[in-house]
C-alpha cells in the first residue's frame, strides 16, 4: 500500500523533468507537500488530446488522490481507491478502463511506509504494537515517477455550466515489495517507472496489453530512512518530517 508520499519540487522543475508542454492553471495553486494524504490534490503528468486541434500534448494537471469511477454514485468511494494493484489493475472494473486509456505519472520525491515493531516481551496480546515510519526515496535523489491512473466523474448535482461539475481523480499503482529489506518494512511499494518507459506509459495509443508489460519493471535503488512519528498526523507538513531518527536502510 502507498498511503502517504511527498512531492515538493517546484512546478517548473517537474515540467522540465517530464518534458511537459502545458502546466494547468490550478497546478500553480497547489503548494508543495512533504505529507501528501488520500483525497489531497496531487500533481500528475498526462498526455491528452487538445479538444480543438486533436493534438496530443504532455500536461501537468491536478487530480484528487483516490480514484472515483465514472459510474460511482458519489465521490466518497475514492477514499478507498488510492491504490491499484498490478495483479488486478487490468481487470478490476474501477481500474480496467483507466488502465487502458488514462494512465498518468505522479511525480514524487519519495513515499512513507510504516513497519510494525515487535511487542515488548510479556506484553498482552491485545496490546497494539507501535509502528516506525520510514521515508523511502530514490538513492540518487532523482524524481520518483509513480505509475498512476486517472478518471473523470460527473457530479449530477451540478449544472452543466458549473466549472466544478467534473471531479478528476487518480490512483497509485502498487506492486509487491521488490526486496526482503523492503518487505520487512511493508509488503508492497509503489510502482516506479524509469525515464525510458515514461512515454509508453503515458501514450493513450498504447493499449492495455502493451501496458501490462510495463508493470513488471524493476524499481530504482531505494533508501529507507526512519523518521519521526510526526508524519503520522496529516496536519503536519514540512521538510522537518524527513529528518532521520536512526540509521538508513539500503533495500537495494
Amino acid at each position: 500500500m502507498c498511503g502517504r508520499y511527498a512531492s515538493f519540487r517546484e512546478d517548473q522543475q517537474i515540467a522540465d523533468e517530464f518534458a511537459v508542454a502545458t502546466i494547468a492553471d490550478d497546478v500553480r495553486l497547489l503548494p508543495p507537500s512533504w505529507n501528501v494524504a488520500p483525497t489531497d490534490g496531487v500533481r500528475m503528468v498526462v498526455e491528452r488530446a487538445d479538444r480543438e486541434t486533436g493534438e496530443v500534448t504532455r500536461q501537468l494537471r491536478v487530480a484528487r488522490w483516490g480514484l472515483v469511477p465514472s459510474w460511482a454514485k458519489d465521490p466518497s468511494v475514492g477514499a478507498r481507491m488510492i491504490n491499484a494493484r498490478v495483479e488486478t489493475v487490468a481487470d478490476k472494473p474501477a481500474f480496467a478502463k483507466p488502465f487502458a486509456v488514462r494512465r498518468a505519472l505522479l511525480p514524487a520525491d519519495g513515499y512513507y511506509e510504516w513497519q510494525r515493531l515487535e511487542a515488548p516481551e510479556g506484553a498482552p496480546r491485545s496490546r497494539r504494537t507501535a509502528k516506525q515510519p520510514y521515508w523511502i526515496h530514490p538513492a540518487d535523489g532523482d524524481v520518483a515517477a509513480l505509475a498512476g491512473l486517472y478518471e473523470f466523474w460527473r457530479d449530477p448535482t451540478k449544472d452543466d455550466d458549473d466549472p466544478e461539475r467534473w471531479v478528476v481523480s487518480a490512483t497509485v499503482v502498487t506492486r509487491p515489495a521488490a526486496t526482503e529489506a523492503l518487505a520487512a518494512i511493508h509488503d508492497r511499494q509503489p510502482l516506479m517507472l524509469p525515464r525510458d518507459l515514461w512515454s509508453a506509459w503515458l501514450d493513450p495509443a498504447v493499449g492495455a496489453d502493451e501496458a501490462r508489460e510495463l508493470l513488471a519493471t524493476a524499481p530504482p535503488d531505494l533508501v529507507a530512512t526512519p523518521v519521526s512519528t510526526r508524519v503520522n498526523a496529516v496536519a503536519n507538513d514540512g521538510a522537518d518530517l524527513l529528518e532521520p531518527v536512526g540509521e538508513d536502510v539500503h533495500p537495494r
